[in-house]
């Protein structure tokens, strides 16, 4: 099969589809691989290490979209690359289809068949194509909320970890899957005083056996969500619905009573933000102040670290990227179960139900596609 890797144009994304040791095994399993000049640069590897794998490196978008049976992305595909997507192509990437009307019906209009790493499943129903980027958002989540409490960043100006007779900051955390689990992993590093809320009783207990107390646990009911949002220096939005729009958890009116200068980020942006006062944000304008609180709402956090994502996510996928190489798309997906949970768009129908319905599409059932796909 041939394999594209355009370089990505999100701005200030810097992380690739395939790193090179993800596309020397390929090509040593027969394949080929076709890169975008500079594709790597972003994580420090230069066309020369791709080359040295294997790869044919390409000037243009383009010429990588025009040759690619299979195009392995890291995020959704931008307007600028609506055109280069065609009927019978796959897109293997980040899709976030939710709340992103637009990129639904581009894919929907060009016939491509997409596939998202974000609804991928593994045995135990857990995701483990949004895990690690999940993993690197949750952790950063803490990082940039303790610099945006920085007084010259519009911040309240706290120490999240305090100091000898000042007390240290409350972070308040909304979901205790594997984003909020990681950012209270870094927020009582820092020494910060930290509240985890989920509606998974046994969630809470798993956090409190890992954390061996040092993390508060709190039934995320509407009287607890009031009052830890209000308490808090830094509160964390890390609740997922795979597939489906973040729900709304905090209001605009409950945002006006927390203090000001007090910050939130919200990490469930991708899907459309757990904050009614969310809208998407860049790395280059990270930030913007409303209710006087400091939102940082970046929809690719991950990105800012790039070569420590790029990696961490090229563990995950290829395992992906290579059965879909040996079988093509429809084998693939009929011997795998949960590969077959990322099919969200075929041939102009939506495949995924929770976006289907967020955006209004008739929703076909993936095995109903396959089954039509084996018969033709």
């Amino acid at each position: 099969m041939r394999i594209g890797v355009p370089k990505e144009i999100k701005t200030h994304e810097y992380r690739v589809g395939l790193t090179p040791a993800s596309v020397r095994e390929l090509v040593h399993h027969g394949h080929e691989v076709v890169v975008e000049t500079h594709a790597g640069d972003g994580i420090g590897c230069p066309d020369a290490a791709y080359r040295m794998v294997g790869a044919v490196v390409v000037d243009t978008a383009a010429e990588v979209f025009a040759a690619a049976d299979l195009v392995v992305k890291v995020k959704e595909p931008q307007p600028a690359e609506y055109a280069f997507l065609r009927a019978g192509q796959v897109l293997f990437t980040y899709l976030h289809l939710a709340p992103d009307a637009e990129q639904t019906k581009a894919l929907v209009d060009s016939g491509v068949t997409a596939i998202a790493y974000e609804t991928v499943t593994d045995r135990l129903g857990r995701l483990p194509l949004l895990a690690p980027m999940s993993e690197v958002a949750g952790r950063m989540s803490i990082q940039v909320g303790a610099h945006c409490l920085e007084k010259e960043q519009g911040g309240i100006g706290v120490l999240l970890g305090g100091v000898p007779g000042v007390a240290p900051g409350n972070v308040a955390i909304i979901g205790g899957g594997v984003v909020g689990t990681n950012a209270a992993r870094m927020a009582v590093g820092l020494g910060a005083r930290v509240t985890v809320l989920d509606k998974s009783l046994a969630r809470l207990a798993q956090l409190d056996e890992m954390f061996g107390g040092r993390v508060q646990t709190a039934y995320a009911n509407l009287n607890a969500l009031e009052h830890y949002t209000l308490d808090a220096d830094l509160v964390v939005g890390a609740v997922l619905v795979p597939g489906a729009a973040a729900p709304r958890l905090i209001t605009r009116e409950l945002m006006t009573g927390m203090r000001r200068g007090s910050v939130v980020v919200d990490v469930a942006i991708d899907q459309g933000g757990c904050f009614e006062t969310s809208r998407p944000t860049t790395h280059a304008h990270p930030t913007y102040v409303e209710e006087g609180v400091v939102h940082y709402c970046v929809t690719n956090m991950p990105g800012a670290v790039a070569r420590t994502s790029a990696f961490a996510l090229n563990n995950a996928t290829l395992p992906f990227v290579l059965a879909l190489a040996h079988k093509g798309w429809v084998g693939a997906l009929t011997g795998d179960p949960h590969l077959r949970a990322g099919l969200n768009v075929h041939r102009g129908q939506v495949t995924h139900a929770a976006v289907a319905h967020d955006r209004g599409f008739k929703y076909v059932d993936a095995e109903v596609v396959l089954t039509k796909e084996q018969g033709s």
